[in-house]
């Protein structure tokens, strides 16, 4: 098939992964056209040959874990290889959640482009100028180059810095076209959102009242002296030590939206309730799971927005 969805996962994001995935389904009216695939790191086996060794971000040398929460993240660049670098793609990660038609982007106009996506907010962002590769169209077939063990390898090497591969800093900036941020909504949930990203990970609908289990950045570009603090903190205490536990989000529009989705899914078959209590058990998704599935409303039909009054 020409065109198709890909959606990163590891094990730790597995839930989050199908919800996105049912989602998809769900507000397309034109599934027929397009796949919809699911990246998993645990069915590449040079994440696990990597483990426990250093490699280059943001100028210093980090430990690779593959139980990190965002270990999936160099899985972005593999649909071009997946398509046999022919047709289009979207990547995005599983926290992002369809709520229109993906049809719509993935048969946009994509004016001569490689890559479309949005810049990433914050200092990242306006400073850095890094590029949200959380979220892209992909035109396959201009992206060759995109060999990703190689370019994972290369990272253990100190040839290729995961600061710059995943802010896409290799790539031609004449190739890439900026995506309306509707398409990847960082934490915003409006009647115009087309994907809502909950990119806040401390919030993420799912992960309520469980332990940490991302490291913070050891590089703060404002003020560096914080990133040495994190450093001394994480040698004295381990990785997640002393980061706590995740909070329930703030926006009751964009949890109840969340478990709306996860509802349809268990009703549906997608995920059965023995596989929510092997994810609860593995502190994969919060304790009160089916407490919350109990009590959220249904969602809107499909043919409207789930916000539309």
């Amino acid at each position: 098939m020409d065109h198709a969805v890909f959606i990163q996962t590891n094990p730790k994001q597995l839930t989050g992964a199908l919800v996105a995935e049912h989602a998809m389904r769900r507000y397309s009216q034109h599934n027929d056209r397009f796949e919809v695939r699911l990246i998993n790191t645990e069915d590449y086996p040079w994440f696990r040959a990597r483990e426990g060794q250093k490699y280059l971000r943001d100028g210093a040398y980090w430990e690779w874990l593959n139980d990190d929460l965002q270990s999936f993240t160099p899985t972005r660049f593999m649909p071009p290889e997946l398509m046999g670098y022919h047709g289009r793609a979207v990547v995005m990660d599983p926290d992002i959640f369809a709520a229109a038609d993906i049809w719509t982007l993935l048969n946009r106009d994509m004016a001569d482009k490689a890559i479309i996506c949005r810049m990433r907010t914050g200092p990242k962002g306006l400073i850095d100028r890094c590029w949200a590769s959380s979220l892209m169209l992909l035109d396959c077939s201009r992206l060759s180059h995109w060999k990703v063990e190689r370019q994972f390898n290369a990272m253990f090497e100190g040839e290729l810095d995961y600061h710059d591969w995943i802010c896409l800093k290799r790539e031609d900036p004449a190739s890439i076209g900026v995506l309306e941020a509707a398409w990847n909504d960082f934490d915003r949930f409006t009647p115009d959102t087309r994907m809502l990203h909950t990119t806040r990970r401390r919030t993420q609908p799912w992960k309520t009242g469980l332990p940490v289990d991302w490291r913070l950045s050891e590089r703060f570009r404002l003020f560096p002296p914080v990133g040495w603090l994190i450093r001394a903190q994480r040698k004295a205490f381990g990785h997640y030590g002393l980061l706590g536990h995740y909070w329930r989000h703030p926006d009751r529009k964009q949890e109840q939206f969340f478990f709306g989705l996860l509802k349809e899914c268990v009703e549906q078959g997608k995920i059965s309730e023995a596989f929510l209590r092997e994810e609860m058990a593995a502190n994969h998704v919060r304790h009160d799971v089916f407490e919350m599935l109990e009590s959220v409303p249904p969602l809107a039909p499909p043919d409207r927005h789930p916000l539309a009054a």
